[in-house]
């Protein structure tokens, strides 16, 4: 029986929500700035080995799917909105922290590339690192946060199977 009560999120979850709130932020605003302040195209070489850069990207990492025609668009977005939604629940649960941490990081990541296809149907991607003529593909501070936290989901992962079993 419903209890009429509203339903109540540990503080615990709230500090993880808020920093995934702050990689998305970042990320929204480090790309409106891109977006009003270079022209689609150009790219500004700022050291020997990275440029800002203002370019999209229609498909996902590495530009996955970017010539697909269109519908993969949506395919990203539902599968950004299904993790999201899956890590929000997560965070709400007793965690490790850098479990925690990491899917925040992941969170605020995915929604930050959701947003940016819901409004622009294209990712906007702009650190362009490079070497010797070598290019990594340019990204933007949503992957950085995914990445970042995918690394530590590894590292959290490896840590817990080094430990014996008691």
């Amino acid at each position: 029986m419903h209890s009429g009560a509203p339903c109540q999120v540990r503080p615990h979850a709230q500090r993880w929500w808020k920093i995934a709130l702050a990689v998305l932020l970042s990320d929204i605003s480090s790309k409106a700035a891109v977006t009003a302040l270079m022209p689609y195209g150009q790219s500004i070489p700022l050291t020997g080995f990275f440029n800002l850069v203002h370019t999209w990207n229609t498909g996902a990492g590495f530009s996955f799917l970017a010539n697909a025609g269109g519908w993969q668009r949506y395919l990203f977005v539902l599968f950004a909105l299904g993790v999201s939604i899956w890590l929000v629940l997560e965070l709400r649960k007793p965690l490790p922290a850098l479990q925690a941490l990491a899917y925040s990081l992941i969170l605020g990541g995915a929604l930050g590339n959701a947003v940016d296809r819901v409004m622009r149907g294209h990712v906007v991607d702009y650190l362009d690192f490079h070497l010797g003529g070598w290019h990594w593909p340019a990204f933007n501070a949503a992957d950085v946060g995914i990445v970042c936290g995918a690394v530590l989901l590894v590292y959290v992962t490896l840590r817990q199977t080094e430990k014996p079993n008691e």
